[in-house]
């Protein structure tokens, strides 16, 4: 504490330490997962020798081979890499009311953990349609689609999306998180992960269709994650997000049809 620092005060600021500790630590531990399974990176020799290597093997094999709670550990590992930093400013405004004497720390952790239930079922049913595709022959090991056409339907109906009512709606309340929680305030833990949950599938409204690009890019790629993780966190954004959603959703569709006259070709 500092000198002449309210004792409360203080006490609320390092209060909240542990909830973003943990936070942080999630996040960074979700995108290091993600990088040792990405086939195109090539690490030092240490993390196999501290067991890390496991990560790296998890879906080394591609999809066909892979069990199911292995893809679902690989889809779980990318969403919460790339949901963390697009839910931060929602976060942030949670904690400040909690600062404020609306709620304590158990309410922060049930929030984020309702939040990323959302993200685990959206996983599960991702790694399910990858099986799927894998098995029909329509993506590689790396979870990359194999034929044009599926690019480019990938492609239109991420880039349709951008122009939807639902997607609209989705991104009005991401942007404003102070007054999606006001609306819906309840004390104590269990109103709190209700909210999460709520959070997460106005999250997953905004995100999903740009999230199933990573079967354009590949889903074990770390370059795609990390481009798509700026444009989602960035189009959360009040003043950057509104003249950015369009624009990307002409991009899309531009690409799609670049896509779809090559397969013709």
């Amino acid at each position: 504490m500092s000198a002449g620092e309210h004792p409360a005060r203080a006490e609320r600021r390092w209060g909240a330490a542990p909830g973003w500790i943990g936070f942080y630590a999630l996040t960074l531990a979700a995108w290091a997962a993600a990088a040792l399974m990405d086939p195109a990176l090539n690490p030092p020799e240490g993390p196999a020798a501290l067991g890390l290597d496991w990560w790296r093997d998890l879906c080394a094999a591609g999809a066909r081979d892979a069990r199911p709670w292995a893809l679902v550990a690989m889809w779980a590992a990318m969403s919460a890499a790339m949901m963390a930093p697009t839910a931060l400013p929602a976060l942030r405004a949670f904690r400040d009311l909690t600062r404020a004497g609306a709620g304590g720390e158990r309410d922060f952790f049930a929030l984020l953990g309702g939040y990323l239930a959302v993200w685990l079922g959206f996983s599960a049913l991702a790694a399910l349609a990858q099986a799927r595709l894998s098995a029909l022959g329509a993506i590689d090991a790396e979870g990359r689609a194999t034929a044009l056409w599926l690019n480019a339907a990938l492609l239109a109906l991420a880039g349709l999306y951008q122009f939807s009512r639902l997607k609209q709606a989705c991104l009005s309340k991401c942007r404003a998180p102070l007054t999606f929680f006001m609306e819906r305030w309840r004390p104590g833990p269990l109103a709190a992960a209700r909210m999460g949950v709520e959070l997460g599938a106005v999250c997953l409204g905004c995100c999903w269709a740009l999230m199933l690009l990573a079967f354009v890019g590949g889903t074990m790629n770390i370059a795609w994650m990390a481009a798509g993780t700026a444009l989602m966190t960035l189009e959360k954004l009040p003043e950057l997000g509104r003249p950015l959603t369009r624009p990307l959703g002409f991009a899309l569709i531009g690409a799609a049809a670049a896509t779809a006259a090559g397969a013709l070709a």
